[in-house]
């Protein structure tokens, strides 16, 4: 049973539910495609993360994009 777990943030920027539901479809046809997986046993899970909890470089995603638009004023 394959099973696929995207991570996106949240908040302002999280993916609608038509978005969520394309994610989904796309996902459980790429392993039809690829792997030749059973879609009714393929599971795809999204979670949304916080930008506070998600990190680059060292830092959340918060403080960065907080720096980039300050550098920008």
């Amino acid at each position: 049973m394959p099973y696929v777990n995207i991570k996106v943030t949240g908040g302002n920027e999280a993916p609608t539910a038509e978005q969520k539901a394309e994610l989904i479809r796309r996902a459980t046809q790429m392993l039809v495609d690829v792997l030749d997986k059973d879609p009714a046993t393929t599971v795809v899970v999204i979670d949304e993360v916080a930008l506070d909890n998600w990190g680059v470089g060292g830092e959340s995603i918060t403080a960065r994009r907080a720096k980039a638009t300050n550098a920008k004023r």
